[in-house]
């Protein structure tokens, strides 16, 4: 079959690609029939539609349900697209109507959504008191992996390179990494220190094999060192940040968590300079993915933020 454009809309329309999502979300024709509204045939009948046209089986059926085949799921991949892409036009319209209203999805780290991110939103809270923020706040890694999914429409995290060609980044300002100590630990109050003299500390780190673990990885070997055995391995930064505030631990932290601590006073930064890639924290958004409006202002908003907000 000639799939052009007419073809294409007359045999295959986003009503069955819907039919198509539910189903393979669902793994059961009945449950997609219930969650859709609509009788079980109707839905057996489309799936079947589909099948005949495309020429391929799109579902594996089995007494346990159903199960997507290789077809199916490529033509998913292109359908979320799809999908996703009539839902950022809508947004534009919507946007275009009335630019005071929108709905912007963020994603970034706990510390981001405490620090910058927070003072990103307030600010632009305060200027379109009408639009609306959804924040999620998961480890880099989760938060990549939501961009890739669609399910966010930015992430403002810490850039790793090399990064997948699909992915578009813009650095907003340097957030440098330090050793930083309780401020009642003695290391806070030496003036020289190496960071060789720290190997024997008791040590908080990320695991190693994160990406956040790979800074600390750099700055050790930079030093030709070993990265010393942790006492606490702890993917969360505020967690660290916390048991580096509260006791005699030692880690490496972004500079700008430690005013962040809750327990006061505040950690400080041993007089170290660390050797690591740079890695700044930034937008990342899908390559060939139009943002909306409102989303656009929101990375607008962040860029103002980013110029006041190290030192």
């Amino acid at each position: 079959m000639d799939w052009d454009a007419r073809h294409l809309g007359r045999h295959l329309k986003l009503r069955d690609l819907n039919i198509l999502m539910t189903v393979a979300r669902c793994g059961s024709m009945g449950k997609a029939a219930s969650q859709l509204a609509v009788s079980q045939p109707a839905v057996s009948k489309t799936i079947a539609d589909m099948e005949h046209t495309l020429g391929v089986r799109l579902l594996d059926r089995s007494p346990q349900g159903v199960v997507p085949t290789i077809y199916a799921c490529a033509l998913l991949d292109h359908g979320v697209i799809a999908f996703d892409e009539l839902q950022q036009a809508v947004k534009k319209i919507e946007s275009l109507a009335d630019p005071s209203l929108g709905h912007v999805r963020i994603g970034c780290t706990v510390v981001l959504a405490e620090g910058f991110v927070a003072e990103v939103i307030a600010r632009m809270a305060q200027r379109y008191p009408r639009v609306t923020f959804q924040l999620t706040a998961e480890e880099s890694g989760s938060v990549y992996r939501a961009l890739e999914e669609r399910k966010l429409d930015m992430a403002i995290a810490r850039i790793f390179k090399p990064l997948p060609e699909h992915l578009k980044t813009e650095a907003l300002y340097d957030d440098r990494h330090v050793v930083a100590a309780g401020a009642r630990s003695p290391w806070s109050r030496r003036r020289r220190i190496r960071l060789a003299d720290l190997m024997g500390e008791p040590w908080v780190l990320p695991p190693l094999e994160t990406l956040t673990g790979s800074i600390v990885r750099e700055a050790f070997a930079a030093a030709g060192l070993e990265v010393p055995v942790a006492t606490v391995i702890a993917s969360s930064t505020p967690a660290r940040l916390a048991l580096v505030a509260g006791g005699s631990f030692l880690s490496i932290l972004p500079i700008t968590t430690l005013p962040l601590a809750s327990k006061k006073p505040a950690p400080r930064a041993l007089p170290i300079t660390l050797t690591t890639g740079q890695r700044p924290i930034g937008i990342v958004t899908l390559k060939n993915r139009a943002l909306s409006p409102v989303a656009q202002r929101f990375v607008d908003c962040a860029r103002g933020v980013a110029k006041s907000f190290v030192n």
